[in-house]
């Protein structure tokens, strides 16, 4: 059974920094690409940030540059170093492997970026 958490959301102010954690069981890890992904108010989820097997990774225009996400495959985790924070980047933040177990998310970590 796949399970997934992820951690390390909060308050923070504009400009600010946040590194979040998404630790995965059930898989084995280092076979799986992984996605984080957002959902705003309102908004349907959204991803926002890819890493493959190999370390390959990708990003939504409206991040890049500012988030940057990698994995660490002895410890099943990814990570989601995010920086230069703007309001519009408020979100409960989930993450999922890709392919077979795509959609295994778990509850998912609130951002919240004001003043």
């Amino acid at each position: 059974q796949v399970q997934v958490v992820e951690s390390g959301g909060g308050l923070v102010q504009p400009g600010g920094s946040l590194r979040l954690s998404c630790a995965v069981s059930g898989v084995i890890f280092s076979r799986n690409a992984m996605g984080w992904y957002r959902q705003r108010p309102g908004k349907q989820r959204e991803l926002v940030a890819s890493i493959t097997r190999d370390g390959s990774t990708d990003y939504v225009d409206s991040v890049k540059g500012r988030f940057t996400i990698s994995r660490d495959n002895a410890n099943n985790t990814v990570y989601l170093q995010m920086n230069s924070l703007k309001t519009e980047d408020t979100a409960v933040y989930y993450c999922t492997p890709w392919g077979d177990y795509f959609g295994s998310w778990g509850p998912g970590t609130q951002v919240t970026v004001s003043s």
